[in-house]
């Protein structure tokens, strides 16, 4: 599959390198810290470094995740023992207090959160209707690190251990790792800073489970694995920076929003309409679908990056190009910029060579990206079967309806799909946050609150 824009740089779609797939060596450069606050940086506030770099360690959210489903196990066993009585902490006024700004407090950050990663994305991501096209949208999308433009980005080689640029200069800190100081790309745009603490995010939301918990549930096995795989796919994506780490804490962060509003809304006992609700709840679950689905697509694409070389080094050029990353490939494409050049020219003549850029460029991302595949592939066959049984549930009952002759009209295919959607949806939500209610809203508002 090929795009190819006006300026000749193509979007390719193909296999990713087998190179690509083997497990992370630990040597990969860590997360690089965020802008340090000022004019022009997107960091709200200054995170230290050492503190930055700190809860990277992969001991840091393994510790944390099984703490919490150590924990967790114990207290099904104790809820269990209890015939499941809420505990007389739930009954008091602080308790539901606290439920109430819990919920209030994941419904600002959220949007906090969503509305500084939305302004990291007007900022870096390129429109498709420039130039170099899909080609330079992808670039901006892929490579989250170095200045703007097609070919500029800074990439790190698993090959060289280094990182490198097809433009030619690399801007590095006094660390080695890309500078701080270099805007125009995603990560030191907002993602650097709101990612890592949309990472923090995921240890404060097992408070969601432990209200559950105080009101006499379980928590069911399906909650537990959510939350604690919800820490491990977001450390993995900052700590290897994985380029569409970016999906989730934008898209994430807006359901988040919308879903924790809803729920202190219905805690001040305030209607929200059903079909708002059922929205909301199919928004959740497909956010998980579509979400791994085009995390997943960036392994799968290449670009191809323009390049004006001198013509009687073509070879050398395009040997040292490809060297540069371990899947590029430079390929001698002279255009007719590059004849006139040669003709004008009898000193420096120049052609344009296209090189073929991965979207992504080492294992570390690749590994990232994978995990949070494999992480949300149960949540997908849940609802993919949910929706299956739904389906031909609601499309046998309807010809039913038909053959006895009842006076109702046939609902068409379309219909049939979009309740079939809804009653997945909720389905899955149930089977994660054993909801055994229609709505369960208030319940969650006050003491089922949904992650």
């Amino acid at each position: 599959m090929h795009f190819t824009t006006p300026s000749g740089a193509t979007l390719i779609g193909g296999l990713p390198s087998s190179t690509l797939f083997s497990l992370p060596t630990g040597q990969e450069p860590l997360g690089v810290p965020p802008p340090l606050p000022g004019a022009t940086s997107s960091s709200a506030f200054h995170i230290p470094d050492h503190i930055y770099t700190a809860v990277l360690d992969a001991k840091v959210p393994l510790t944390i995740a099984t703490l919490y489903a150590v924990t967790v196990t114990l207290l099904n066993r104790y809820n269990t023992s209890r015939d499941k009585r809420p505990w007389a902490l739930s009954k008091t006024k602080p308790f539901r207090v606290f439920v109430v700004v819990h919920n209030l407090l994941l419904a600002v950050y959220s949007a906090w959160t969503f509305w500084g990663m939305l302004g990291g994305m007007r900022r870096s991501v390129v429109s498709p209707m420039g130039p170099h096209g899909l080609a330079a949208t992808a670039d901006s999308l892929c490579q989250v690190n170095g200045p703007p433009g097609l070919g500029h980005a800074t990439v790190y080689s698993d090959t060289l251990g280094q990182w490198t640029s097809f433009g030619g200069s690399v801007p590095l800190g006094a660390d080695g790792a890309p500078s701080r100081d270099v805007y125009g790309r995603l990560w030191n745009e907002g993602l650097a800073f709101y990612g890592w603490i949309f990472y923090l995010s995921k240890f404060y939301e097992v408070l969601d489970t432990f209200i559950i918990l105080a009101k006499g549930k379980l928590s069911s096995t399906l909650q537990t694995y959510h939350h604690a795989g919800a820490m491990m796919c977001m450390w993995a994506g900052m700590r290897y920076m994985s380029a569409p780490i970016w999906i989730f804490v934008l898209v994430n962060s807006f359901i988040h929003a919308l879903m924790y509003t809803y729920y202190t809304l219905t805690s001040f006992n305030i209607r929200v309409p059903t079909p708002i609700k059922r929205s909301l709840t199919t928004m959740q679950i497909m956010q998980f679908v579509l979400g791994a689905s085009f995390a997943m697509l960036h392994s799968f694409v290449s670009y191809t990056i323009p390049m004006t070389v001198p013509v009687d080094d073509h070879a050398t050029n395009a040997a040292a190009a490809a060297a540069s990353s371990p899947a590029a490939v430079a390929s001698p494409a002279p255009t007719a910029e590059g004849a006139a050049s040669s003709s004008s020219s009898h000193h420096h003549p120049t052609e344009t060579v296209f090189v073929t850029q991965p979207c992504i460029t080492t294992s570390g991302e690749t590994f990232a990206i994978w995990l949070n595949v494999f992480y949300l592939a149960p949540l997908t066959y849940l609802f993919v079967m949910f929706f299956i049984r739904s389906y031909i549930r609601r499309s046998t009952a309807d010809s039913s309806r038909q053959v006895k002759g009842k006076p109702r009209r046939r609902e068409s295919n379309v219909t049939l799909a979009e309740k079939a959607g809804w009653d997945a949806a909720r389905d899955v939500n149930r089977e994660i946050y054993n909801d055994g209610t229609e709505d369960g809203a208030a319940e969650k508002a006050n003491g089922k609150v949904k992650h």
